[in-house]
């Protein structure tokens, strides 16, 4: 059995940085280049969709300074990345109420979905000032604004992954063992991982491990 769509909670890069005695932003650097490699190692082993948690709504109360490194490393990093992602045709999609984040970065998101669209090799998600309470809220407002009631696919079409594959895998890195506001209504039956390391000591082989657990799991969907 094989997980066409993972989920990652890319939890404790702060932590990482603070065992190390350095500035958190150090850890959300070295948790960028992770995410890139285990993206690159997950579409080769047959994801075929891969959601990373990078910033939640509650993660926008954090200091200014942290918030101001986190959005340096976008700033350096994303428009390179993109081509990247391009040229091994991975479309980049990325989900969040945006509004809430610096208007250069919302251009730079634009353009990067623009210039990956059409890939056929893997779709990755970047979930981006989202909370899943508040995209179930949206969704559930536009029902009220419809003025009629809608069946469970319906509702599912209103959410940022309408045109994604169900979830199959949630992994949560750094000891947590909660999902902390992330794709509540899309994990309903989705398999739960959870890792002792912190995101940036999280490797291809950590993930293997991961992703062959998944494979001996007996998903019944409350069948029996």
């Amino acid at each position: 059995m094989d997980a066409n769509h993972v989920a990652v909670i890319m939890d404790g890069n702060g932590r990482w940085a603070k065992k190390r005695l350095l500035p958190r932003v150090a850890g959300h650097r070295a948790g960028f280049h992770r995410m890139l490699a285990l993206a690159d190692h997950a579409f080769s082993r047959g994801v075929k969709c891969l959601t990373l948690f990078a910033l939640s709504t509650e993660n926008l109360l954090r200091p200014k300074e942290e918030l101001d490194g986190l959005y340096r490393i976008f700033r350096e990093y994303f428009p390179e990345q993109s081509l990247k992602l391009k040229q091994k045709g991975i479309t980049l999609r990325v989900i969040g109420d945006l509004s809430l984040l610096p208007e250069d970065i919302r251009k730079m998101i634009a353009e990067a979905t623009a210039l990956t669209a059409g890939g056929d090799k893997g779709t990755l998600v970047l979930a981006l000032a989202y909370g899943a309470r508040q995209e179930i809220a949206e969704a559930a407002n536009r029902t009220v604004r419809a003025g009629k009631e809608i069946s469970e696919e319906e509702f599912s079409a209103l959410l940022y992954t309408s045109d994604l594959p169900p979830l199959d895998l949630l992994i949560r890195t750094g000891g947590e063992f909660r999902l902390s506001n992330f794709l509540l209504y899309q994990a309903a039956y989705a398999e739960l991982y959870f890792s002792e390391k912190f995101f940036p000591d999280f490797t291809e082989k950590d993930l293997d491990r991961a992703l062959q657990e998944y494979s001996l799991r007996n998903r019944r969907f409350g069948r029996i």
